[in-house]
């Protein structure tokens, strides 16, 4: 009876010692980055509609432990820091140039596109820094302001919900050190689509019989709408009385980039400068609320 008392003890002690299966398990899942290497275009959500932008942004990194973000490897935190510089260049190479040569609803629709890339950026920047946080940083205050501009930007998405968003493509690579690629939203590749919806570009109007066709091909002496979105693009005052957007407007488009550039603290600089050049391009109060 000694002896099987003593080889129960030895068992019992045996058993605690050992460390659960699951928890080793579960500790390998988390273990090593995550995220493969990508291109711009691959995950961009710019495309499609706007309105959900936020659920195509989370859809990217839902790959990530989310949940988590303590769990988050490195090589993915430094992979989302990537994504906001290279979506950041996006948004002031490829997005600002084309609003400068666009009007009406094709101005309205490349802005949708900037707005959906914004939060894609910054949903980016968020993770990023929530990651950092629940791993020791302290970057508190630069998350609350991420947070502000993010969340001002998702109300601006869903705003427009509904209307055309269309995405530029830009040329630019992302390094991961993971297998796993990053899940593009529904609004990803949709850049092609978008060009042949668009009926605006072939002068058909798009439905709207307010002289877009001619405010598309440049004559924005045909502004229908009495806006003067069409002489900021095109730098036409155009005598109807809008000199004023006109000209503040024009004198800001061409040197956007250089108020992104400057005066900005290390890896604040890009996010935030193009986040106020928005108001130079568009010279619309309503769009201009991701400034805040």
């Amino acid at each position: 009876m000694h002896f099987q008392s003593f080889t129960i003890f030895s068992l019992a002690t045996l058993s605690v010692a050992l460390p659960a299966p699951h928890k080793r398990a579960l500790k390998a899942r988390q273990s090593g980055p995550v995220l493969a290497d990508t291109t711009f275009n691959d995950i961009s959500i710019a495309g499609g509609q706007a309105g959900n932008a936020e659920a195509e942004a989370l859809a990217v990194f839902s790959a990530l432990d989310l949940q988590n973000p303590g769990n988050i490897d490195p090589a993915d935190i430094k992979f989302l820091g990537e994504v906001n510089n290279v979506a950041n260049d996006a948004e002031v190479e490829a997005f600002n140039t084309a609003l400068e040569g666009a009007t009406g609803d094709e101005a309205d629709q490349i802005q949708n596109g900037k707005i959906k890339n914004k939060v894609l950026k910054l949903m980016a920047t968020k993770i990023e820094l929530e990651a950092k946080q629940a791993q020791g940083e302290d970057v508190a205050d630069k998350l609350a302001t991420e947070l502000t501009k993010l969340n001002n930007n998702i109300a601006t998405d869903e705003k427009n919900a509904g209307q055309v968003s269309i995405a530029e493509p830009f040329d630019a690579t992302i390094s991961g050190g993971g297998n796993v690629a990053a899940g593009a939203g529904a609004g990803n590749g949709n850049a092609n689509a978008n060009a042949n919806a668009n009926a605006n570009a072939n002068g058909n109007g798009n439905g709207n019989g307010n002289a877009n066709a001619n405010v598309a091909n440049g004559n924005a002496n045909a502004n229908a709408n009495g806006n003067a979105n069409a002489n900021v693009a095109n730098g036409n005052a155009n005598g109807n009385g809008n000199a004023k957007a006109a000209g503040n407007a024009n004198a800001n488009a061409n040197a956007n980039a250089n108020n992104d550039d400057d005066a900005e603290d290390a890896d604040d600089a890009a996010d935030d400068a193009a986040d106020d050049e928005d108001v130079a391009d568009n010279n619309n109060d309503d769009e201009d609320e991701d400034d805040n």
